[in-house]
């Protein structure tokens, strides 16, 4: 059945200019309002990014804690709940606030349904494409491949399938490199060849290393597109941590990097050689590195940006750069219309478009190809595991409810004292009174190196571990942070004071609500190890404590002080 004319308008009625003013609130009280938008210019740059394989629409509750160090505190992207509302001035209990701040997320959710799905951002970008022939270019920022049972079991063959249909114009990566640097290939090509991915696959940090530093690259740094009739020259900027934050074994001979002086270069080469009208970054480094980069690398118009996860419902500017973040499994779709003309960019309008699911038709072509893909594994993974009680969730600085019962697992299971799960981002959102599936399990731990393991640890070692942990999540200068938020603990409470120094933030740190004893052996177990561990994959673990469980109550973590 295809969409009718009258719905599209319906859904899409285009009305009074948004985003002109950058510091203007969102205006649209109810969910119809907020695909309003009116173009402007000649190029429109559509951009997703860190889906992590979400082809449902889905529940995913915002942070509620978020903490910037120094300059960054009280500044997007480090504001949370009330403070982010009032500084967007967002009406609570809006469609726009269940969208971008996390309270009273469970009987808002019910209020306006789940979001995403990629056949409804298929039609929406069916339809900009439709309003806006050939000046329209698709961006994904990333971690695309990865964050489902399906795309675990079929080694990302579904999200590949689904992102041909869905048209993605230009892709760089991140998660995608934990399925293997060959499977890469196989999708995404290299230097010399195409993969199966239609779209292009741009990575200017990614350098084999094989016969020694600096390395020759391994795929293409940039393209040039024609749009609307400017030259864009699009760079893509990969996760500059990769071989830190997953094992070296995916990702062999590769050396990865922020390169800002190599960006500089290929910045310098679109203007002066390929004579671009425009600059683009496809990145995957987080906000606070876009925009430390931003102020450093000159020439760069926008900075498309992905990793942290990070709603903005207005672009950042760093001088004449726009930095913009688009949040992460389909709740959004960011639109930037620029009016690109004799070599510089002269006006731009922009709208983080909230993907309410049950306000926007799915598309037709994209459902049934998500019905087929799924088809084979719709049994097992709709198996219910247990009920929860509780609003179970992840994302935040700190332990989610989801991870309380990935810790909980893990202590059962291995009998431990200590539980560690790494602080993730991604990871779906489970509703008061819903099932917990089997699906839903692996929405939180379906990554390729999943085994678990346990093993005896000293007290100084489990505080040694935290430190660097939140070392790499507060270090004052944002080229040390290396992914992730902090290591979700249990058995475990503790006090953090994000602003001290290297080895000293964590105190008050108290195992089963005894004084850590630095020389004392704790029993530890944990996932997701950086070496080859044969314990059984988490999933398993946390599947067969929900079936044994049945109902899951937990109430919001308190483990962790802040000391402000």
């Amino acid at each position: 059945m295809e969409v009718s004319r009258r719905d599209l308008l319906k859904f899409f009625a285009i009305a009074g200019a948004y985003g002109a003013a950058r510091g203007q609130a969102w205006a649209a009280p109810t969910p119809q309002q907020l695909l309003q938008f009116e173009p402007l210019g000649n190029v429109t740059l559509l951009h997703m990014t860190d889906s992590h394989a979400t082809l449902l629409p889905v529940y995913y509750r915002e942070p509620d804690t978020l903490l910037g160090i120094g300059a960054e505190k009280g500044k997007p992207p480090y504001l949370t709940g009330a403070e982010f509302l009032a500084h967007y001035r967002i009406k609570p209990g809006s469609a726009e606030a269940y969208a971008l701040a996390h309270l009273d997320f469970a009987s808002l959710a019910r209020r306006y349904g789940p979001m995403g799905g990629y056949a409804h951002l298929a039609t929406l970008v069916k339809r900009v494409r439709a309003e806006r022939p050939g000046r329209t270019l698709l961006l994904d920022g990333g971690d695309t491949l990865q964050g489902s049972a399906t795309s675990l079991w079929t080694e990302a063959e579904d999200m590949v399938q689904v992102i041909n249909e869905l048209g993605v114009d230009v892709l760089c990566p991140h998660w995608e490199f934990t399925f293997g640097i060959e499977r890469v290939k196989q999708i995404f090509g290299d230097q010399d060849k195409r993969g199966s991915f239609k779209g292009e696959f741009v990575a200017h940090n990614v350098m084999d290393i094989s016969w020694g530093p600096p390395g020759e690259p391994v795929f293409k740094p940039y393209v040039v597109r024609e749009v609307g009739g400017a030259r864009l020259g699009i760079i893509g900027q990969a996760f500059p941590y990769t071989p830190v934050s997953h094992p070296r074994k995916f990702v062999p001979d590769l050396s990865f990097g922020i390169r800002e002086e190599q960006l500089q270069q290929h910045v310098e080469t679109l203007r002066e050689r390929e004579k671009v009208d425009a600059v683009v970054v496809l990145s995957h480094n987080g906000v606070a590195v876009d925009l430390k980069m931003a102020g450093r690398v000159r020439g760069i118009d926008v900075i498309l940006g992905g990793h942290t996860h990070d709603g903005l419902p207005h672009p950042i500017q760093v001088g004449q750069t726009l930095v913009v973040n688009s949040g992460a499994h389909g709740k959004f779709l960011s639109r930037l219309d620029l009016d690109v003309q004799g070599g510089r960019v002269r006006a731009w309008r922009y709208k983080l478009i909230p993907v309410l699911s049950q306000y926007i038709p799915a598309d037709p072509a994209m459902a049934a190809l998500i019905a087929r893909v799924r088809a084979p594994y719709e049994a097992r993974l709709a198996e219910t595991l247990a009920v929860s009680e509780s609003l179970l969730y992840r994302r935040g600085n700190f332990n989610g409810t989801f991870d309380e019962v990935i810790l909980d697992a893990l202590l059962k299971h291995y009998d431990a004292q200590v539980a560690f799960s790494p602080g993730f981002r991604w990871g779906t959102t489970v509703l008061p009174g819903e099932a917990i599936t089997l699906e839903q399990v692996y929405a939180h731990t379906a990554l390729t190196y999943p085994n678990t393991w346990s093993r005896e640890m000293t007290g100084e070692e489990i505080k040694n571990v935290m430190e660097d942990v939140a070392d790499n999540l507060f270090n004052p200068d944002p080229y040390y942070r290396q992914g992730g938020d902090m290591v979700r603990v249990g058995g475990i409470t503790y006090t953090i004071d994000p602003t001290a120094k290297l080895g000293s933030r964590i105190s008050d740190l108290r195992i089963g609500g005894q004084p850590m004893q630095p020389s004392k052996r704790y029993k530890a177990a944990g996932w997701a190890s950086m070496m080859d561990v044969d314990g059984p994959p988490v999933f398993d673990v946390v599947a067969a404590h929900l079936r044994r469980e049945k109902r899951i109550r937990i109430a919001p973590p308190t483990r962790v002080k802040v000391k402000a």
